[in-house]
């Protein structure tokens, strides 16, 4: 661990880190394709087999329905603390301060992530949209010990135009 007052080392996402970061994607954009916001998660145990997987549900106006918070219930619910502990949840985008406050109080591992908060705010930014209610945070603002990689500078272009499309600035893309 690392102390309070001290952050978690940031760290680039491995090439093993990429393979379940890509299906955060597809997570994402299956989001989209259902009308909702483009955010996919998942988490891993340590023998590398997917627990559990979901995306954003904020469409019916719950805005706290986001995948990673549900992951940490889901966890909290079906793993014991050594397992959350040992555990990696990956996301197509960081946590929010809500979802990294669950993540650190049912004691889950690393986080990997495709586009940090700071990278999604300046997307919106850019495109003229309204910032979100909270601020966008890194992970070890809210929860200082818990291990971090992210960006993925491989997937940024993906995700990115995912929340264009989301926000209505790109066409739906050709499959």
């Amino acid at each position: 661990m690392y102390g309070r007052g001290m952050s978690a080392p940031i760290t680039a996402p491995s090439s093993a880190d990429l393979v379940h970061l890509r299906r955060c994607l597809t997570l994402a954009r299956e989001a989209l394709d259902d009308g909702d916001e483009p955010f996919g998660s998942l988490i891993v145990d340590e023998s590398g087999d997917v627990r559990y997987a979901d995306v954003n549900r904020v469409g019916g106006g719950d805005h706290t329905r986001h995948p990673e918070f549900a992951i940490a219930r889901w966890a909290a619910e079906n793993m014991a603390p050594q397992q959350r502990a040992a555990a990696t949840v990956y996301t197509s985008g960081e946590h929010c301060p809500m979802c990294a406050a669950a993540h650190a109080w049912v004691g889950l591992g690393r986080i990997v992530y495709v586009a940090s908060s700071q990278q999604l705010a300046a997307w919106r930014e850019q495109w003229g949209l309204p910032p979100a209610p909270v601020l966008p945070l890194p992970v070890n603002a809210v929860a200082p010990d818990v291990p971090v990689s992210g960006p993925a500078d491989e997937l940024l272009d993906e995700i990115h135009d995912l929340h264009a499309r989301s926000a209505g600035i790109a066409p739906p893309r050709m499959e």
